[in-house]
């Protein structure tokens, strides 16, 4: 178990609570969006989080994000790898802000519903929803915009920043791919091996900081939680962590001590989940109010939101092994890259898939001939199968 130290604590001045936290990957910066529904706006915070306080920098508001069927979400929002800059979308705009004031803004593609830059801050990907799904690639100088294969939800960078991971969602299954940066323009190169998951809904991939592990929270119908070893993509854990309560959809985040993942609560708790061991242990108090958003700093230390406003910034030893160094994670993106290759540029994305579930390979030629099904077995299983006993083959 690990005792864990609050370094700082602070309240929004709105007591508006702070839905979705993202910390700055290398820097002491942290940014959270908070939803003033009355006024239909989004307010934008930014914090200094350096030597263990919170300090606001900065807050602006933008239009809340409108979908094009008209549901409402956060705004997307996204670091750059290295600079102290910070992305938000707003409506038409893409507006940029940095400790000495405001970037000029840039274009926004219509309906921008994630954003991502690339490992090395020289592309910016863009996902968009609509009528049409699509996604681009952007030119952070001049906001020159390219067309780029789809992909949705958000962006998890491996630590060794060779290998990304994204979401191509589906009601019926949604494909967990994996890409190479620095492809033409900037572009993402997808990968052939991928992940299947269940039915859609799922949050953005989040690799632990020795990117040994990859954690996946969703689905749009159960509060579950999903977590695979990397590179070999074998299922450490599948868990529903309620049926009939709603938990923050942001509430992950991997800290200091290797194979630990941290899980904020609807009860006000933070679950500590050893991977290794196969065991959890919950901190703090069950009256507390409930956690609203959860994130680790560059520094390892947790960032936690909860419904009264308030934010805390918390501190835990290492402990354990150290963190498997830069040289180890580089071998692991290599060994998956090597097992793997680009799907091609033209065509359909999942007709070039080798995709695995975490418990076997699925294989299309197998896939193809399958008609029976069970009510255990996944969605995208059950739709293949009663697919295949009407396709021409297994009815001529």
């Amino acid at each position: 178990m690990t005792d864990l130290a609050t370094a700082a604590h602070l309240l929004t001045g709105d007591g508006l609570p702070v839905e979705l936290l993202a910390c700055h990957p290398r820097l002491p910066l942290a940014a959270g969006i908070s939803t003033d529904e009355e006024a239909d706006r989004s307010r934008i915070r930014i914090w200094d989080c350096s030597g263990g306080r919170l300090r606001e920098l900065a807050s602006f508001d933008v239009a809340v994000f409108t979908s094009g069927w008209g549901d409402h979400w956060l705004p997307p929002i996204a670091w750059h790898p290295h600079e102290p800059l910070l992305t938000v979308v707003d409506e038409g705009l893409l507006r940029r802000w940095t400790p000495d004031g405001r970037a000029e803004p840039l274009p926004a593609p219509e309906n921008c519903e994630a954003l991502a830059h690339s490992p090395d801050g020289r592309a910016l990907w863009v996902s968009a929803i609509g009528g049409d799904d699509a996604s681009a690639v952007l030119d952070p100088a001049t906001g020159a915009a390219s067309p780029a294969r789809w992909w949705d939800t958000g962006v998890g960078v491996h630590p060794s920043g060779e290998l990304v991971a994204t979401l191509v969602s589906d009601q019926g299954a949604t494909f967990c791919v994996f890409a190479r940066p620095g492809g033409e323009g900037g572009a993402m190169r997808q990968q052939r091996r991928a992940l299947v998951l269940d039915v859609d809904g799922y949050g953005a991939p989040l690799f632990s900081p020795d990117g040994r592990y990859l954690a996946l929270r969703g689905n749009a119908y159960l509060e579950t939680l999903d977590v695979f070893a990397f590179p070999s993509l074998r299922k450490v854990l599948h868990t529903d962590l309620a049926r009939d309560e709603e938990w923050p959809r942001r509430n992950l985040a991997f800290g200091p001590q290797p194979g630990v993942l941290w899980i904020g609560t609807p009860g006000g708790t933070l679950v500590e989940l050893d991977l290794e061991a196969r065991e959890a242990v919950e901190h703090g108090d069950p009256d507390g109010a409930a956690v609203t958003a959860l994130t680790s700093t560059a520094a390892g230390e947790l960032l936690v939101a909860r419904e009264d406003g308030s934010l805390t910034l918390l501190t835990a030893p290492t402990g354990g092994e150290p963190p498997a160094p830069a040289a180890t994670a580089a071998a692991d993106a290599a060994a998956f890259l090597a097992g793997t290759g680009d799907v091609p540029a033209d065509g359909d994305l999942d007709h070039h898939l080798d995709f695995t579930d975490g418990e076997q390979d699925r294989d299309r030629e197998k896939l193809a001939e399958v008609t029976d099904s069970s009510p255990g077995d996944p969605t995208w299983l059950q739709l293949q199968a009663h697919i295949n006993r009407f396709s021409p083959q297994h009815t001529g």
